[in-house]
């Protein structure tokens, strides 16, 4: 399947070293984009954009803290500096595999404060960093990571996916006049490490019964919806929170 407007474009891609994130990085260097792989741990980074280089694909790796103001400007300017500008940012940086399994009313104030910073000010910092440069190139599209948590009540990783749908929709409002599309994705179970790492098999089991198409997802699931959110087939799709979840969560 070809998503057209993504060739040649450049797209930034937080969290990219492994998982759901590195799917998005070669999904969309499979379409002809130019890549940054933007990820906290310099060693899976670098390893992914190594492997995209050795495949023939166009990418870099660049050090990004999404919680850090400076970092993620920093980020930007790397991208700018390597492509000539940005075109797509996909915020996909977020704690969830090995995070803490603590009730609201419990959890560590300053754990939970630094949660926040990295699951929902991330995708703010990213997008504050990115968006002049989208802007200047004639417009661009953001794709969010969110979660069919921010509809179950789960926790402070669900506030935090309901507070990032209600991010994208506000800078859906403020982008939209410089020609900047705002989306999310908000994945189901997906088969990844940081699954296996956050919930039991048994658990995963139980989810997977009781979803309508009854498997987990796959990072390719992910991967094609955001190609879409992002490509010129969704010229006038903005302000959505896409669930690519077999049926899991079913709004009115």
């Amino acid at each position: 399947m070809s998503y057209p407007g993504i060739a040649g474009k450049v797209a930034i891609v937080t969290g990219a070293g492994g998982g759901i994130g590195e799917a998005y990085a070669r999904a969309l260097i499979d379409e002809g984009a130019k890549v940054v792989i933007a990820e906290i741990d310099e060693q899976k980074g670098s390893a992914v954009a190594d492997a995209i280089k050795a495949e023939g694909g166009e990418a870099i790796f660049v050090p990004v803290d999404v919680s850090s103001e400076a970092s993620t400007k920093a980020m930007a300017a790397a991208a700018i500096e390597a492509y000539g500008g940005i075109d797509f940012l996909v915020n996909n940086a977020a704690l969830f595999g090995g995070m803490k399994m603590e009730s609201m009313l419990t959890v560590d104030w300053a754990y939970y404060k630094k949660f926040m910073d990295i699951n929902m000010d991330g995708a703010l910092l990213c997008s504050r960093a990115c968006y002049r440069s989208m802007k200047e190139r004639g417009g661009g599209a953001i794709v969010n990571q969110s979660s069919t948590a921010a509809w179950m009540g789960v926790g402070y990783y669900g506030l935090s996916k309901l507070a990032l749908n209600g991010l994208t929709h506000c800078l859906t409002r403020e982008l939209g006049p410089m020609k900047i599309r705002v989306n999310a994705i908000a994945p189901g179970p997906t088969d990844t490490p940081a699954l296996d790492a956050q919930v039991p098999a048994q658990f995963r089991d139980g989810l997977v019964a009781q979803t309508p198409i009854s498997r987990l997802g796959q990072p390719r699931d992910m991967a094609d919806a955001c190609l879409f959110l992002l490509s010129d087939a969704a010229s006038w799709i903005s302000g959505q929170i896409l669930a690519v979840d077999g049926g899991q969560i079913i709004r009115a």
